[in-house]
């Protein structure tokens, strides 16, 4: 039984499909639903848990190629907010582009984790190397 790190089967499912240059969204509880794509619901309520929480727990397995962001995040966040997301790309290449650019990236992903979190733009794409 697994009893660290992530437990959840559905994400650690997910996980084991993505391969080399594949992507996955990590999502606000207010991204709309896509279809196409299987979608983990993370969410149990508003914050909880975080798109930051979620990075935190696949950073030590998930080997991170790129990241991908919408640009609106650094004019519509805080310093405290930004500092926070900045932490746990250390080290990554992250890619901002425009919010309608970032959302044309979404159906080619191998699935979305939807999180509890708030924060205006604060949905990832990440690339695996």
């Amino acid at each position: 039984m697994l009893q660290q790190g992530i437990l959840n089967p559905a994400v650690l499912s997910l996980l084991a499909r993505v391969r080399h240059t594949n992507t996955l969204v990590i999502a606000d509880w207010a991204f709309p639903f896509w279809p196409s794509i299987e979608t983990v619901d993370l969410s149990l309520t508003q914050g909880i848990p975080t798109v930051i929480q979620v990075m935190e727990l696949l950073r030590p397995n998930f080997k991170i190629g790129e990241v991908f962001m919408a640009e609106e995040f650094l004019a519509t966040n805080k310093a405290p907010v930004r500092n926070a997301f900045g932490r746990v790309f250390r080290g990554l290449k992250v890619t901002r582009e425009p919010h309608v650019q970032f959302k044309k990236r979404v159906p080619g992903a191998i699935g979305l984790i939807r999180t509890g979190d708030a924060t205006p733009y604060g949905n990832l794409i990440i690339e695996s190397a």
